[in-house]
């Protein structure tokens, strides 16, 4: 079993930055490819970014592609999400995501442990 725990949400003002933080226990991540999704109000949750074991491949959702950052640090058991440049509409809660596989993937059900969410808060 995996457990995660994200940290680093918060209120922001459009323009800003903030670095979301995913720690694991349970087991070591470093075989376990990871993603980021969020979910807004009344809005299903959406894909945001993935990346693989290594940290060598990410993917990200075009509508935050150049202004979010993900990495991991498998000796810390933890990855981290820099969002940069931040809009209204990126206000949501963010969840982290680990799979079985060390492999990218964009798909929410490819994933099978979830921490229990962060609020992110855009104000214009």
């Amino acid at each position: 079993q995996v457990q995660l725990v994200e940290s680093g949400g918060g209120l922001v003002q459009a323009g800003g930055s903030l670095r979301l933080s995913c720690a694991a226990s349970g087991r070591t991540l470093s075989s376990y490819g990871m993603g980021w999704f969020r979910q807004a109000p009344g809005k299903e949750r959406e894909f945001v970014t993935t990346i693989n074991w290594s940290g060598g491949t990410t993917l990200y959702a075009d509508s935050v592609k150049g202004r979010f950052t993900f990495s991991r640090d498998n000796a810390a058991n933890t990855v981290y999400l820099q969002m940069t440049s931040l809009k209204p509409e990126d206000t949501a809660v963010y969840y982290c995501a680990a799979r079985s596989l060390p492999h990218v993937s964009a798909r929410a059900t490819a994933y099978d442990y979830w921490g229990q969410g962060t609020q992110v808060t855009v104000s214009s």
